[in-house]
């Protein structure tokens, strides 16, 4: 992809985040897209076939972002100055939470934050698997992995949206104390 094609699917993320902040997903038009954007309708068919294929775009690009990023820990975003990275993959994707990267404190409190919420969940699996099942797992377990990496990734979507409630009052130090104190008698 080009300068000019990554500048014009920019164009779009951004148009389409800032009218999810607005109205619920369903309400939104592809006219609508294209207006706000200000580009032209074959420029956002040459991108994006449908409003869907573009909500699956945006999920994938964000989401895979904030998880891999999280995962980097020498991917900082400047958050760490003279301190060390945390240990923890999961304090590290809160503070990226916290920094609001691509807006996506918006997106989960919209109109339409189920949607993302959904791909959220299906995006901490593969993290979830990854740090803590297959790492932490006790060899006699009776539960299903697919139920425990659900239920973590259940969990942890559930603390990210009371924090999002409490105003973000709590530090992600803190809610990974509360998060690994819930998780690790499970585990």
């Amino acid at each position: 992809m080009d300068r000019r094609q990554k500048k014009t699917r920019e164009a779009i993320f951004q148009a389409f985040s800032t009218l999810l902040e607005k109205k619920s997903y369903n309400h939104i038009t592809v006219q609508e897209i294209i207006d706000t954007a200000n580009i032209g309708r074959s420029t956002f068919y040459a991108h994006f076939e449908t409003k869907y294929e573009l909500l699956n775009a945006v999920c994938k690009e964000l989401f895979e972002h904030i998880i891999d990023s999280a995962m980097d820990k020498t991917h900082t975003h400047g958050l760490y100055s003279n301190e060390e990275t945390p240990q923890s993959v999961f304090c590290h994707l809160l503070q990226h939470l916290q920094e609001n990267d691509n807006n996506i404190w918006g997106l989960l409190s919209c109109e339409s934050s189920e949607i993302f919420l959904r791909y959220f969940k299906d995006s901490l699996n593969e993290l979830i698997q990854t740090q803590f099942v297959n790492h932490n797992r006790k060899p006699n377990q009776d539960l299903p992995q697919e139920y425990l990496v659900n239920h973590i990734s259940g969990s942890f979507v559930e603390m990210v949206l009371w924090w999002l409630k409490d105003k973000k009052t709590h530090t992600p130090e803190e809610l990974y104390c509360y998060f690994r104190a819930v998780i690790e008698p499970i585990l």
